[in-house]
């Protein structure tokens, strides 16, 4: 079921995002090398914390498994759900950092990917394609358009430049749980899916890899990793669909 949210409802997930934001602010002013993951985690936690919000990462069950962690650090081929740990950052690494945060019974989930250092040309481009995807997407998200136009507006944006989008993963409805109704996959058909209206909250998250569009699960269970071996990047954004203009909570 798809949920309309009020504008109270609207004004506490905002409020979650305005601490994602803060949060990201922060990390990106830390992100170097020799910089460990667990360490980003901490400093996440902290800003998070001290601005009256919950990390809504720590110990969401997925099956019998408890993610251990407070956000997700997904490096160079991990694509998403990297757990931090003592693995330090290298010059020419990318890092893909996703908070979600709670706050007065809310949620609010965003992604960035940032370069360590020095990074490659081509890592650059695949950075900037996928940020622009998203912003591609969240152009689409307006009372009266279709999904699949969200869906279709990523993936065209995507392709275009060479790349691929995963298919085994996607964006999603938020609001008094982390993850709801509708899946907003990052490819598909203009026209189709539901009709969009206003108040329908979503997070919106290309994940775009340099090379193939599969991935695979690695041994821990969580971090998802590209089937090729090459680079993944991920941006995401909590946005509620408008009349005329989406509105980015995350931003």
């Amino acid at each position: 079921m798809i949920v309309l949210r009020s504008e109270d409802e609207i004004s506490s997930i905002r409020s979650a995002g305005r601490i994602i934001k803060a949060t990201f602010e922060l990390l990106r002013k830390n992100v170097a090398p020799g910089v460990s993951t667990i360490d980003l985690d901490i400093m996440a936690c902290r800003e998070i914390v001290k601005r009256d919000g919950v990390p809504a990462f720590k110990g969401v069950r997925v099956g019998n498994r408890e993610y251990p962690a407070n956000i997700c650090t997904s490096i160079n081929d991990v694509v998403v759900h990297g757990i931090p740990s003592k693995r330090t950052l290298k010059d020419g690494d990318i890092i893909s950092i996703d908070i979600g945060v709670k706050f007065n019974n809310y949620y609010a989930d965003a992604a960035i990917t940032v370069g360590v250092g020095e990074i490659s040309a081509a890592s650059e481009k695949l950075l900037s394609v996928t940020e622009r995807s998203l912003q591609e997407g969240i152009d689409k998200a307006i009372a009266g358009n279709r999904l699949g136009d969200i869906s279709s507006a990523v993936q065209k944006s995507v392709e275009s430049n060479g790349f691929s989008v995963v298919r085994d993963l996607v964006g999603h409805g938020i609001g008094t749980a982390l993850w709801e109704d509708p899946q907003v996959p990052n490819f598909g058909k203009p026209g189709t899916g539901p009709r969009l209206e206003s108040g329908m909250v979503l997070a919106i998250e290309p994940m775009v890899n340099e090379g193939t569009f599969t991935v695979e699960t690695i041994d821990d269970g969580w971090a998802i990793v590209t089937g090729d071996g090459k680079l993944s990047a991920h941006f995401e954004h909590t946005i509620v669909v408008r009349e005329g203009k989406a509105e980015v909570l995350t931003a």
